[in-house]
């Protein structure tokens, strides 16, 4: 189990337990249910990597801890 933080810059941060070979999109209805936003609204960035839905954490290398970008479109 990792702990991935989500930080959409304005003034929310939400904190995710998840496995490696969970997917972003798996990750992003994690993120959905304590928001309370639909998952399918959900950008997950880093830097300028727009994270895809059907790749695994362990794929991208999102290690513990690890901070990412959370955006609504």
């Amino acid at each position: 189990m990792i702990e991935v933080v989500c930080n959409d810059r304005l003034g929310k941060k939400i904190r995710v337990k998840c496995n490696t070979d969970d997917t972003i999109g798996d990750l992003k209805k994690l993120i959905a249910a304590q928001t309370g936003t639909r998952w399918n609204k959900i950008v997950l960035k880093k830097w300028y990597t727009i994270f895809k839905d059907h790749v695994s954490l362990g794929d991208y290398e999102i290690h513990d801890a690890m901070n990412l970008e959370l955006y609504y479109q």
